[in-house]
């Protein structure tokens, strides 16, 4: 009943909404065709839904595998033995997909980094392993836990501190900017110093399948790793293990584009996250409480057949539409956004190819506003922690589509890799690195001029 009245919402706001933009014949923002962020995908939803909404264009069979994934993203796991969903743990930081992605959107930053929330660390130690990634931590593995089930210890609990200073604008307005610096408060056994620790929140699902459907040719041909056009902006892409494919491919997915589709996406998540095994990663990812063994018992945990139907469900969320294009202050923020070369990271366009098995999200203009690949942020925002081809300076350019919908989706508006920004201007500022002539720009605007690039962030 619940699904019933979730979908019976979505398609009568859905209908509300594009009969309101059709019946506003002077502005007429459906004929924009940056309306269509997520081309054919789009859903013109503005509650609290709109990253949850299918794709605009899913039917038939497509329709009820979606609907079937829906339904597997928002399952939480027990411990065995149970009926159903059986599996947690023993170590793990959060028992549902939904869970680290409320709303199929990001997480916020966490008042307590020890709750259940869609905060994480990861780990590993200098070097790498067989595959050129990061070199787990014995005893604790790529990701830590903080979580356990009955009758085993955790693997650690986590810290925070925080420290504030102040940039100051051209004009003399001042922006506070909140550092948070993450450790390991207690572990199960002794932690290695030279461990290196990279913060996590768990970012918005939906257009993932626009964004791997995107040819590999058109997001290499923005790279300019030796800065050949001189603009300080020197893009590159990540390559990375495919566990399925066993060769090295191009990285999409995740802060540091670590992961080459979707399915492996999931399947990684429901393993570190969740302690869940699955056909894809059969064997506990952690080795932590298992006196460095591998929990086998019922495994795996996940069917291949849920694994694909959450996989889907990730390739198949609609993208929301952008609104106010023809506001006056919205149309002079993107101006201004394009002028200080923002748009030199945040890629307006891309053109996806033709995915096999989801017509869908193939062949697609769509508005995601990322170049999908590595830059450096400079030392602010650095982890200092490598992976693959990323350095520690390295993160990879989130899309921006949708940004503006994060309040009435998620409730807060914290963003970046860890959520430490609190707000669109935090977060801008924040930006160094290949970015500093943009920041350098836009600290040279006035406030006015500021406020209008904030607001076309909002209107994504």
């Amino acid at each position: 009943m619940k699904k019933i009245i979730k979908i019976i919402t979505l398609v009568l706001s859905s209908l509300l909404v594009l009969n309101a933009c059709k019946k506003d014949s002077k502005t007429e923002p459906y004929k924009n065709p940056r309306l269509y962020a997520g081309g054919e995908t789009t859903v013109f939803q503005e509650s609290s839904f709109a990253f949850s909404t299918p794709a605009n264009n899913l039917i038939g069979n497509n329709m009820d595998q979606h609907l079937a994934g829906d339904a597997e993203f928002e399952q939480a796991f027990v411990t065995a033995p149970a009926s159903v969903n059986q599996g947690l743990g023993p170590v793990f930081n959060n028992n549902a997909c939904i869970a680290c992605h409320p709303k199929d959107g990001r997480a916020p930053h966490p008042d307590n980094v020890n709750e259940f929330t869609g905060f994480f660390l990861r780990a590993s130690l200098p070097g790498t392993d067989a595959n050129g990634g990061p070199l787990p931590v014995p005893g604790f593995g790529g990701q830590l836990a903080h979580k356990a089930v009955y009758n085993t210890e955790p693997e650690v609990s986590f810290g925070v501190s925080y420290t504030e200073h102040t940039v100051t604008y051209d004009d003399g307005e001042t922006v506070s900017l909140r550092k948070p610096v993450y450790y390991v408060a207690s572990s199960y056994i002794p932690f290695p110093p030279d461990a290196m620790i990279s913060p996590r929140v768990g970012p918005p699902v939906f257009g993932l399948g626009l964004l791997e459907a995107i040819p590999e040719s058109e997001i290499v041909a923005l790279a300019d790793e030796a800065d050949s056009d001189g603009d300080g902006i020197s893009g590159k892409p990540n390559y990375v293990w495919n566990a399925e494919s066993q060769h090295l491919e191009l990285g999409r997915f995740g802060w540091k584009a670590i992961n080459p589709t979707v399915l492996q996406q999931c399947a990684g998540a429901y393993n570190d996250d969740m302690g869940v095994t699955t056909p894809y990663f059969p064997i506990e990812s952690s080795d932590g409480q298992t006196n460095g063994t591998n929990l086998v018992v019922n495994d795996p945990e996940l069917s291949q057949d849920q694994l694909d139907d959450v996989t889907f469900y990730c390739r198949t969320l609609g993208v929301p539409a952008p609104r106010n294009l023809n506001d006056p202050n919205v149309h002079k923020g993107e101006l201004l956004f394009n002028t200080i070369n923002c748009i030199g990271c945040h890629t307006s366009k891309m053109t996806t190819g033709t995915f096999p098995g989801i017509p869908e999200i193939s062949n697609q203009t769509i508005y995601p506003f990322s170049d999908g690949l590595l830059h450096d942020m400079g030392f602010g925002l650095a982890d200092n922690r490598p992976s693959f081809d990323a350095t520690g300076h390295e993160w990879k350019t989130r899309p921006l589509w949708g940004i503006g919908l994060t309040q009435v989706v998620g409730g807060h508006t914290n963003f970046l890799h860890d959520g430490r920004a609190r707000n669109l201007e935090e977060a801008i500022m924040w930006h160094e690195g290949e970015a500093s002539k943009s920041i350098s720009l836009y600290k040279s605007l006035s406030k006015i001029e500021r406020e209008q690039i904030i607001q076309f962030l909002n209107s994504l």
